[in-house]
């Protein structure tokens, strides 16, 4: 088992290095979720606090996961800092909404080079399975299993719908279209 510690309750990059850093010393290894919320009314992470510890934890040998806002520039910028993989949330932590920032996670999905995983905001597994069919590398839920009535029923749930979902993408599902398509080759015989 690999255990990712977290830096929530940092408020700043050097609180975040401090907790990572200290995470390490006590055996926790070098992943490292990095976790810096300034905003304590919706809990949205600080992009800018953020992108600083993740170029200082990259440095010191770090496997950083940082937690932002869906940011393009931003995420070439954790990219270029050493990011491991780049975690945009899909709706406010908590909050059970799903890919609210669906079109901005698009954009991470399409033009990053290290993984996607998509966190905060999903709280059912329909909506892990659309971010697995978007391309998404991964999603991190807890809210929505932890709330459940029936938390192991919830994370076995979770389990297939994201399971589900990437079959979905590796299948290179069709396009939807506005018109109508023939999916059998007798479709036309009736008009004859």
């Amino acid at each position: 088992m690999t255990l990712l510690p977290n830096t929530s309750g940092a408020r700043t990059a050097e609180q975040a290095v401090r907790v990572a850093r200290i995470a390490r010393e006590a055996g926790c290894g070098d992943f490292i979720k990095i976790e810096v919320i300034t905003d304590m009314k919706y809990l949205m992470p600080d992009n800018w606090e953020t992108l600083k510890a993740t170029e200082i934890l990259a440095k010191e040998g770090f496997q950083v996961l940082p937690y932002v806002l869906p940011d393009l520039p931003l995420a070439k910028r954790l990219e270029n800092a050493g990011a491991a993989a780049v975690m945009p949330l899909g709706a406010p932590i908590g909050t059970n909404r799903g890919l609210e920032t669906k079109p901005l996670i698009a954009m991470l999905i399409e033009n990053a080079s290290v993984p996607i995983v998509v966190d905060a905001g999903i709280g059912k597994p329909s909506q892990a399975a659309a971010a697995m069919e978007m391309g998404a590398d991964a999603v991190l839920v807890n809210t929505a299993i932890a709330t459940a009535r029936d938390p192991e029923v919830m994370g076995r749930a979770f389990d297939l719908a994201v399971k589900a979902g990437r079959a979905a993408y590796l299948a290179e599902m069709a396009e939807a279209s506005t018109l109508a398509r023939a999916s059998s080759p007798l479709t036309g015989f009736l008009d004859e």
